[in-house]
């Protein structure tokens, strides 16, 4: 099979396609003929170096695949309600820039209905992701204010709509009027351009000077300390990246006084059963969003496995709102 992998840590350059002997699924997993995969944050950061694959995973970046089961464990196939043959999207810690991948049985879920596999390919990540951070963890209520940093990346335009989609006041920052109004489109109630404005003032100003209720950040860094400042009492600090560094100093007083929660995550080394949770979770919850395209995936650019450098290098320029994702047509 063909696979894009690393050659040495670097840039996007370092990425080459090449070939392996198909993966082998073993108890609880199937494996996969993959039509499309997603790309990540994450998958960037492994390219560099600085996220190495969690025990037992495949060395090959990519957390996320779409296409047609081949075959695999039959009794957790036939729990999970799936057969071969079934076009499925996956969740999975590594080995998703590959033509076959193999998957824990637990994390795959069908592709809703008109879905196309680049489509399917841009949910998994981004999904799981939302729901256990801003929903499990953030604990995010109808009626509530949600704020969300970096609303057009792949994470923030999914945080968007399942934010929307369960009451929630939506407001995004963006670092440009163009990404600002791309978030508007997809469904936020206020978008802010970090770059031209101070988003805590905005937040004070958009919700009456009571705050938001949750934030999910992936800047982490000197974010950190301005976050607390826009919460609301009991309000709920999620973060799930730190694109601004690890360290943070931040009024403590103000946790105490306000009852704060600062929080955070990171999914890919995980448990499959905590995966699986939840990848049951948005069966029940977000699939018929789906179907209903009153959820839908947002899709910027697609790019053939071969061209897996340019796509890096677009993930990297943040020149893009919604999701990037590869093909493996011939």
């Amino acid at each position: 099979m063909r696979v894009v992998e690393i050659e040495s840590p670097g840039g996007p350059e370092v990425l080459r396609l090449a070939e392996r002997p198909v993966p082998e699924p073993t108890q609880g997993e199937l494996l996969i003929r993959v039509a499309a995969s997603g790309i990540n944050r994450p998958d960037v950061l492994q390219r560099k170096g600085h996220y190495a694959p969690p025990p037992g995973a495949s060395d090959l970046a990519g957390l996320e695949v779409a296409g047609v089961i081949e075959r695999g464990d039959q009794a957790a196939m036939d729990k999970a309600g799936l057969k071969v043959g079934d076009r499925v999207c996956a969740l999975v810690a590594g080995g998703g820039y590959a033509e076959y991948c193999v998957a824990p049985v637990e994390q795959c879920l069908p592709v809703p209905d008109g879905f196309s596999d680049v489509e399917a390919a841009s949910l998994p990540e981004t999904l799981f992701t939302v729901w256990s951070n801003v929903f499990d963890r953030g604990r995010l209520q109808s009626g509530e204010t949600l704020l969300v940093q970096g609303g057009s990346s792949g994470i923030g335009v999914t945080a968007i709509q399942l934010g929307r989609a369960f009451g929630a006041t939506v407001i995004v920052t963006a670092g440009s009027d163009e990404k600002c109004a791309a978030c508007l489109e997809i469904g936020a109630h206020h978008a802010i351009n970090y770059k031209t404005q101070d988003f805590v003032a905005e937040v004070q100003r958009i919700t009456g000077g009571k705050g938001a209720d949750v934030v999910l950040d992936m800047v982490a860094g000197d974010y950190v300390a301005r976050e607390i400042e826009c919460l609301a009492e009991d309000g709920r600090l999620v973060i799930i990246a730190v694109q601004g560094g690890i360290k943070a100093e931040l009024n403590a007083g103000l946790v105490l006084r306000r009852r704060l929660t600062v929080t955070g995550s990171t999914l890919r080394p995980r448990s499959v059963a905590f995966k699986g949770a939840i990848a049951r979770a948005l069966r029940e919850q977000v699939w018929p969003l789906l179907a209903s395209r009153k959820v839908r995936p947002i899709v910027h650019s697609t790019f053939a496995a071969a061209e897996a450098s340019k796509a890096h290098a677009l993930m990297e320029s943040s020149q893009h709102a919604g999701k990037i994702v590869l093909t493996w047509t011939a």
